[in-house]
């Protein structure tokens, strides 16, 4: 299929986004289109599906749901389709408001989001421009997994904005603020044995 052509200095709005039907995933940010990453690595899907197993048992019988990628979250102060310029696809968002939900995705912050670093310019779009949306949005909590570095850094909302910054390693365990009686432990998440980038 035809893939969209961007105009240099043009803002594009979730209205545009649903008429870009060629085969990739895009992500709109304050209307700049990002390509999303290729097919994401092994190292990352394990990671990613180690989390998602925490959260899937964690939240059996329980309001809030886990939706892995591709799921559509948008971010926006008005219920347009033509004025909606962020639309991400996290790697794993968390909602308790079951209201958000619609067949397309999220409309509305996740309650918790978290995305699982690739190598490249995904790692500048996580700890950059997703932080400030997510920050902006008011996202109660947001993780940035890096599975080369074996290490998760937490960010939770304060009043306006994410306190300052939490990093845990391997060996460490953490209490998601969101659900106080759940502790994670990073040697669950990144498998019994060290990654050997080797």
């Amino acid at each position: 299929m035809k893939v969209p052509t961007f105009k240099p200095n043009t803002k594009y709005s979730y209205d545009d986004y649903l008429k870009w039907n060629d085969d990739q995933r895009w992500e709109l940010i304050s209307g700049i289109p990002y390509n999303m990453a290729p097919a994401p690595s092994s190292r990352h899907q394990e990671i990613l599906g180690n989390i998602f197993g925490l959260f899937f048992n964690y939240l059996k019988g329980k309001t809030c749901k886990a939706y892995l990628a591709p799921f559509e979250v948008r971010l926006s102060e008005n219920d347009s389709d033509r004025e909606t310029f962020n639309v991400v696809q996290p790697d794993l968002s968390i909602i308790c408001d079951r209201k958000k939900i619609d067949e397309r995705g999220c409309k509305g912050p996740p309650d918790l989001i978290v995305e699982v670093l690739s190598p490249g310019l995904s790692a500048k779009r996580d700890k950059i421009y997703k932080y400030d949306l997510y920050e902006n949005y008011k996202v109660k909590e947001y993780w940035i997994v890096d599975p080369y570095n074996e290490n998760i850094e937490v960010y939770i909302l304060g009043v306006d904005q994410f306190d300052e910054r939490q990093v845990y390693a391997r060996g460490d365990q953490f209490k998601v603020s969101i659900f106080k009686d759940l502790e994670v432990n990073l040697d669950d998440v990144f498998g019994d044995e060290p990654f050997d980038l080797i």
